[in-house]
């Protein structure tokens, strides 16, 4: 009874063992691969899946989610013979389970040696400048090596990020001059261009400054010019309405002559012809002037041909005193 007892309970554990076995769960985003007696049968998908115990092999799962994978900075040689260290990115997913553990023992090392390889081939043919400025054409050279390199293996290559590029120390130090160097140069364009600029501003505010001085000047000209013109019409229609003496013409003409003497500019001063007929013309305007003094004693003809002579005497020195005066005012126009 207890050997039956016994028995049954072996079985029943057997039993238990050969389900557990033969019941596989595979979580989503996952496949795992099945070999039958050492050959490959089949994938089993996510769910709930049967095998045969004992004789079907059951592999570790294998993630088909998108996977990104940093790899080491390589040292790669540009094609100007400068050393620079790239740090790659890769962002890749498992499209077939079996090739993946198939075709190619270990996927993730294959893509990081593809991955360097390739990166070398294409940072080879171009320079530090251009590798520097070049980043989106690297990354898609290298995403199209590696993904026609990869498709058979069961990969597909998403993308391919470049995260830095590090040159040597002593490139760093004189991009950083050059740099240094450029932003000093644009800021010296930049303020060449400020002064420029200023100038040109200034030059043509002073131009239009001087245009409207020019033009304010010339209309006050042309108005005191007119000004001028209409007083001289004026003054010569009072004139010759009011039918002035000659006398009182060559009274205005001696007058005058003191202030054209002068002048700053008179180094020479010439007594016009007209001078004399003036002087004969106040002369007579004084003899004619001079009051008639009534006479206490009856007068005789001797006392009036001496009244008339000291009349002509003061007619006379009257008359030297202003040419003496006239030119007096010449020389004194005239530099010594």
């Amino acid at each position: 009874m207890e050997a039956s007892v016994i028995v049954g309970a072996v079985i029943v554990l057997l039993v238990v063992l050969v389900v557990l076995s033969a019941v596989r769960i595979v979580p989503q985003a996952r496949a795992r691969n099945v070999e039958r007696l050492g050959r490959f049968q089949r994938t089993l998908q996510p769910g709930l899946n049967v095998v045969i115990p004992f004789i079907d092999r059951v592999h570790p799962a294998i993630d088909l989610r998108e996977q990104v994978v940093s790899f080491q900075p390589q040292p790669v040689i540009t094609e100007d013979n400068l050393v620079v260290e790239i740090d790659t990115v890769l962002y890749f997913q498992v499209t077939d389970p079996r090739a993946a553990f198939y075709e190619i023992a270990s996927y993730l090392q294959a893509v990081e040696q593809l991955t360097v390889t390739t990166l070398r081939n294409v940072v080879g043919s171009m320079d530090l400048e251009r590798t520097l400025t070049s980043r989106d054409t690297i990354n898609s050279q290298l995403r199209g090596v590696l993904d026609d390199a990869t498709g058979k293996w069961g990969l597909r290559v998403n993308r391919v990020e470049i995260k830095a590029i590090d040159p040597p120390r002593t490139i760093k130090d004189a991009m950083e001059k050059q740099m240094r160097a450029e932003r000093d140069k644009r800021a010296a364009i930049l303020s060449a261009e400020g002064q420029r600029q200023s100038q040109i501003l200034t030059a043509e505010g002073d131009k239009q400054a001087a245009v409207l001085r020019a033009e304010g000047q010339r209309a006050a000209e042309i108005l005191k010019a007119e000004g001028q013109s209409r007083a001289i019409d004026q003054v010569f229609e009072a004139v010759h309405r009011n039918d002035p003496d000659p006398k009182l013409l060559a009274y205005q003409y001696l007058q005058m002559l003191p202030q054209l003497a002068q002048g700053p500019g008179n180094t020479f001063w010439v007594i016009p012809s007209e001078v004399t007929s003036a002087l004969q013309g106040v002369s007579r305007a004084f003899t004619e002037a001079l009051p008639k003094v009534p006479a206490t004693v009856p007068a005789t003809a001797d006392d009036d041909a001496a009244r008339a002579a000291d009349d002509a005497n003061r007619a006379a020195e009257a008359a030297a005193e202003a040419a003496a005066d006239a030119e007096t005012a010449g020389r004194a126009g005239t530099p010594g």
